[in-house]
C-alpha cells in the first residue's frame, strides 16, 4: 500500500513538474508614445514551438497582456490566426526596437497571411484596439530587453 501511494504521489509531481514547466518566460516591455508610455506584460515566445503555437486557443488575455515573438535576428515575417480565438492587435517590430507596422484588428479564426512590411526582430500581440486606444504608432519606440533598452 505505501509502495503504491509513493509511486502514486510521485506520479502526481511528476506531471505537476511538466505542467509547470510549459508556461513561458515573462517580461515587462513599454511603449512610448505622443500621449505617454503603456506598458505590457508578455510571454515571450523565443523558441519555434511557443511561435507555432502563440496565442492559439487562448479564450481571454488580461487588457496588459501580451505575447512577444523574439526571432533573435532580422527577418521577414507572416502571421495568421488559426485557432486564434482572440482578435488581437499584431504589433511588428524592428531591431531597434521602434513599431514598423501594425496589423490592427486581426480576424480570429483567418488563415489570410499578415505579413512584415519589412525585416522585424520582433512581434508584439495584443488585444484587438488597444494599440488605437493608446495611440500607438509607426515609429514609435518599444522598451524590452531584446532591444537592449529596457526600462
Amino acid at each position: 500500500m505505501r509502495a503504491a501511494s509513493a509511486i502514486l504521489l510521485s506520479f502526481i509531481l511528476l506531471i505537476g513538474l511538466a505542467v509547470g514547466s510549459s508556461a513561458l518566460p515573462t517580461a515587462v516591455l513599454s511603449i512610448d508614445t505622443p500621449k505617454g508610455h503603456a506598458d505590457f506584460k508578455v510571454e515571450i515566445a523565443g523558441d519555434q514551438a511557443s511561435q507555432e503555437k502563440g496565442l492559439m486557443f487562448r479564450k481571454k488575455m488580461a487588457a496588459d497582456a501580451g505575447m512577444l515573438f523574439d526571432f533573435h535576428q532580422t527577418v521577414m515575417t507572416s502571421f495568421w490566426m488559426k485557432n486564434t480565438i482572440l482578435p488581437l492587435d499584431i504589433i511588428f517590430i524592428r531591431s531597434d526596437g521602434t513599431i514598423s507596422s501594425i496589423a490592427a484588428n486581426a480576424v480570429p479564426f483567418s488563415e489570410a497571411s499578415i505579413p512584415s512590411s519589412e525585416p522585424i526582430r520582433a512581434v508584439l500581440e495584443i488585444n484587438a484596439g488597444r494599440a488605437k486606444a493608446l495611440g500607438f504608432e509607426p515609429g514609435d519606440q518599444v522598451h524590452a530587453a531584446i532591444f537592449h533598452n529596457a526600462r
